[in-house]
C-alpha cells in the first residue's frame, strides 16, 4: 500500500508542485492581506473600546459562517477564479489576528505606559515605540494561527476554479481514488506544518529576552 502511494506520487509529481505553489500563493496572499487589515483593526479596537465589541461579534458571527456557504455568497459577487477563494480565507484568517492584536494592546502593564507618558512621549511614539513591540509576540501567535488556517481553507478553492491542492484531493473523491485524495491531503498537511514552524520561528524572534511562550 506505501509502495503504491510513492509511486503514485512519483507519477503526480508535476501536479503536485504546480498544485503545491498555488496553494501556497493563495495562502500567503490571503495572509498578508488579512494582517494588513486585522491589525490596524486591533489597534482602532484599542483606541476605540466602545466599537470593539461591535468588531469582535462581526468577526464571530463570520467565523461561524460555513466556508462552503460563504463561498457561494461570493461566487455570485465575485466570479470564480483565486479572487473569491482569497477573500473567504481572508475573513477567516481576521479573527485571530484582530483579536490577539487588540489582546497584546490592551495587556501591557500600566505602569509602563506611564512611565512613558511621563518621559513625554506622544501618543504615537507610545504605540509605536512602546505598545506594539512589547504586543509583537501575541500578535505573531494570531498570525501563526491564521496563517495554518489559511492553508486548510485554501483547498476549498478548487471547487471554484482557483487550483491549489485541493484539486488533487477533489479529483480523488470524484474518482473514488484514495491514492489521489492522499496526494493533496498529505502535501496540504506538510504546508500547513511547515508554515507553522516558520511563524513559531518569527515568533520566537520577536519576543524579547526573558518572555517565554
Amino acid at each position: 500500500m506505501v509502495s503504491e502511494y510513492v509511486d503514485f506520487i512519483v507519477q503526480r509529481m508535476d501536479d503536485i508542485l504546480l498544485f503545491s505553489a498555488q496553494h501556497l500563493q493563495l495562502s500567503f496572499t490571503a495572509i498578508l492581506i488579512a494582517i494588513a487589515i486585522g491589525v490596524p483593526l486591533g489597534i482602532v479596537m484599542m483606541m476605540l473600546p466602545r466599537i470593539s465589541p461591535l468588531i469582535l461579534g462581526i468577526s464571530n458571527a463570520v467565523q461561524a459562517m460555513p466556508s462552503l456557504a460563504l463561498m457561494g455568497f461570493m461566487v455570485p459577487l465575485l466570479g470564480i477564479g483565486s479572487t473569491p477563494s482569497i477573500v473567504m480565507v481572508i475573513v477567516y484568517a481576521l479573527l485571530p489576528i484582530i483579536k490577539n492584536t487588540y489582546t497584546g494592546l490592551t495587556g501591557i502593564d500600566k505602569a509602563i505606559i506611564e512611565a512613558g507618558t511621563g518621559m513625554g512621549m506622544t501618543e504615537f511614539q507610545l504605540m509605536t515605540m512602546v505598545r506594539i513591540p512589547l504586543a509583537l509576540p501575541i500578535i505573531m501567535a494570531g498570525i501563526r494561527i491564521s496563517a495554518v488556517m489559511a492553508v486548510g481553507y485554501t483547498t476549498l478553492a478548487a471547487l471554484i476554479g482557483a487550483g491549489g491542492l485541493g484539486q488533487l484531493i477533489y479529483r480523488g473523491i470524484s474518482m473514488v481514488n484514495s491514492k489521489m485524495i492522499l496526494a493533496g491531503a498529505v502535501p496540504a498537511m506538510v504546508l500547513a506544518l511547515l508554515i507553522d514552524r516558520l511563524f513559531s520561528f518569527l515568533e520566537r524572534l520577536v519576543t524579547p529576552k526573558g518572555i517565554k511562550l
